[in-house]
């Protein structure tokens, strides 16, 4: 059961790092497109990117709860484990506080549909701002957000590869 959770909690947290690390390496590219070019090309993200997040980083939350559960408390693997976990709740709260607002005043004007016109009618939108405020806000919660992942990547790989 360890075993199986600690796979379980290393795949998602990879899925939802993978993710935000995607969006903080476009981020050079897209500093050199105007404004019209960029709103247009962030809608290419819906539904792709909003089922893998909305999959990943949830589950990552709700497998390493699981694995502190078995794991024996108070060793470093715990620790490390626990490390992981408020990691992986700061880059949920970030995608929350930060990203999904901005995500709405990208989507106002887009026809969803179904799961994804759901998840953005959630939450509130960001105050109206200058669009490379926006972008730059958006794109710089990923370049965050992808730290927090591959922190707790790497805690979660460290506390699989010690002895208990």
């Amino acid at each position: 059961m360890l075993q199986t959770l600690q796979v379980l909690s290393i795949l998602f947290c990879a899925i939802g790092m993978g993710l935000a690390l995607a969006h903080a390496l476009e981020f050079p590219g897209k500093r050199r497109l105007d404004g019209a070019t960029y709103r247009k090309i962030q809608t290419i993200y819906y539904p792709g990117f909003t089922l893998g997040g909305f999959f990943g980083e949830p589950l990552a939350i709700v497998a390493i709860v699981a694995l502190l559960f078995v794991m024996p408390f108070g060793t470093v693997a715990f620790w490390l484990t626990t490390i992981a976990l408020v990691s992986m709740l700061m880059a949920h709260g970030i995608y929350w506080m930060v990203t999904h607002p901005v995500n709405k005043v990208w989507l106002k004007d887009e026809r969803l549909h179904g799961t994804g016109a759901a998840f953005f009618a959630t939450g509130r939108a960001a105050a109206e701002a200058d669009w490379t405020t926006l972008r730059d806000r958006w794109e710089m919660s990923h370049v965050a957000r992808a730290a927090c992942g591959l922190v707790g990547l790497f805690a979660l790989a460290a506390a699989a590869v010690r002895p208990m």
